[in-house]
């Protein structure tokens, strides 16, 4: 009889015991989404293409997680790579395709030009000005399904009755939807809606500081979604005086990075990640919270700073090109995720990811549907977290753009798959046709031997992955200007900056 009891009172701890880990499995867990800005490839620590810029913190995010040595944004500009992550697409769908969400013009779908220079092949795409609040957003989903939602930083999708707070959102700060943050990131600010606490008070460490304090509100039986898209290291350019001074006694005027100014703000930027990091620990929850941290495009390297005789920002180097160019060194970003439970601390992944990826990863890790009638280009990666292959045949960008900045291209696409690169020009070619760029990455990183006319059953093949993707998102493609004068067409311009540009 007492071996009977003993066998039924086992029985009864191990039910509880498995209902207790059934319960631990199913509960919702934070996610914490850390985007920063213009931070190219080659900024931080972790790919070991620095000497100058120090960022301790990121790398601490690494030996937690899982870090992407190929991850892409969706476009070489922010508010193009923002939209996706809030909708899971990609620019082909959603239409915003530059950064124009701070003018008053109100376009809600992407058209194309009616017009262009007689230089240029190609008629462009004029981007949409607004997030369309019609979309399902990543904000909305997640506050449906009972989670705490929270914006800080920057935004850039359009001002009310389009900002944070129309897109699922219960907190904006500091509610401000220009391109960067003002005049100077060192207070007296100009924000609208925020004002500093002390003189001399740094913006990323104020939204550190705001996004930590709300975290702390929000209710310990309630998960919480923050999204915190940090200014840094968009222009202006000017950080603490006291890291400025500091770095100036670090600079090599042999390397190509060479900035105190932006080495400081890179320094900050890593102080913001560390100070999250930081009260996640404190606060007991890191086991329970996933924090991916990336950033909108790469680098910048056309604006020309004052010091030093007016060197660039930075140097994505050994990527080509930078912000605003379909080259490596405008979508090549870094990337890391922390997944409790399912990333290997200090792992590595070589799989090809997207930021439209982490729509689709964040919302089924947490067990949210997608929606209905909303197609998504974004896949679910915790494969990749995992270690294991992704099943993709290659990533899209889609850049209908012309914006002159070194290493520009004339409106473009390009598709990723496996090693190669493959760039379409649209119309870049003789008598209309298209112009086509391969690389092979793994050889060549720096894209500087085009393999386009060695290889054309490859380029084909490729070109008709981008052909099939254009039709099945219905994008707006570009068409050959019917005002060309190939008189006034010069190949040499392109990828050259216009004299007079910073």
């Amino acid at each position: 009889m007492r071996n009977c009891f003993l066998c039924t009172l086992l029985a009864a701890f191990a039910f509880i015991s498995i209902g207790n880990a059934a319960a631990d499995e199913a509960k919702p867990m934070n996610v914490v989404f850390i985007l920063a800005d213009d931070l190219g490839w080659s900024d931080t620590e972790l790919y070991g293409k620095t000497k100058l810029y120090k960022t301790p913190n990121i790398l601490r995010l690494a030996e937690l997680g899982c870090t992407f040595n190929r991850s892409y944004s969706n476009s070489p500009l922010c508010s193009p790579t923002r939209a996706s992550f809030l909708t899971g697409q990609t620019p082909a769908r959603h239409g915003s395709t530059q950064p124009r969400h701070h003018t008053a013009n109100v376009i809600l779908r992407a058209e194309l030009a009616k017009r262009a220079k007689p230089s240029e092949k190609a008629l462009p795409v004029v981007s949409a000005t607004r997030l369309d609040t019609n979309l399902p957003t990543i904000g909305k989903l997640m506050r449906q399904a009972g989670y705490a939602t929270g914006h800080f930083g920057k935004w850039h999708l359009g001002a009310a009755p389009y900002s944070p707070l129309q897109h699922g959102f219960d907190v904006d700060i500091p509610h401000h939807t220009g391109p960067g943050p003002g005049r100077t990131y060192v207070a007296p600010w100009t924000f609208k809606h925020i004002k500093e606490n002390f003189p001399g008070e740094h913006i990323e460490d104020r939204m550190s500081e705001e996004a930590i304090k709300w975290m702390n509100e929000v209710s310990e039986d309630k998960p919480f979604f923050m999204n915190y898209w940090m200014f840094s290291v968009h222009g202006p350019w000017n950080a603490k005086e006291s890291l400025i001074e500091k770095y100036k006694e670090e600079i090599d005027p042999d390397s190509e990075q060479r900035s105190a100014t932006y080495a400081a703000m890179v320094h900050s930027l890593d102080d913001a990640v560390g100070a999250l990091l930081d009260e996640i620990e404190r606060k007991g929850i890191a086991d329970n919270t996933v924090i991916i941290f990336t950033s909108d495009n790469g680098g910048n390297i056309h604006t020309r700073l004052p010091e030093g005789g007016g060197i660039p920002v930075t140097s994505n180097t050994p990527l080509r090109g930078g912000k605003a160019s379909m080259r490596e060194g405008g979508v090549r970003v870094p990337t890391i995720v922390i997944w409790p439970g399912v990333t290997t601390p200090g792992s590595r992944s070589d799989e090809i990811i997207q930021t439209s990826d982490f729509y689709t990863t964040i919302l089924k890790g947490q067990g949210i549907a997608l929606p209905e009638k909303h197609p998504v280009d974004g896949i679910d990666i915790r494969p990749a977290l995992k270690g294991q292959k992704l099943d993709r045949d290659g990533i899209f960008t889609y850049f209908p753009c012309i914006v002159p900045v070194p290493e520009w291209l004339p409106p473009s696409m390009s598709v990723h798959s496996g090693n190669y690169k493959m760039v379409r020009v649209f119309h870049g070619g003789e008598n209309g046709q298209h112009d086509y760029k391969l690389y092979d990455l793994s050889k060549d990183i720096g894209e500087t031997n085009n393999l386009a006319a060695k290889m054309p059953e490859r380029v084909e093949r490729l070109d008709r992955m981008i052909e099939n993707y254009l039709k099945e998102t219905g994008a707006v493609i570009p068409v050959p200007n019917p005002s060309f004068d190939p008189k006034q067409f010069d190949p040499a311009a392109i990828g050259v900056r216009p004299r007079g540009r910073n």
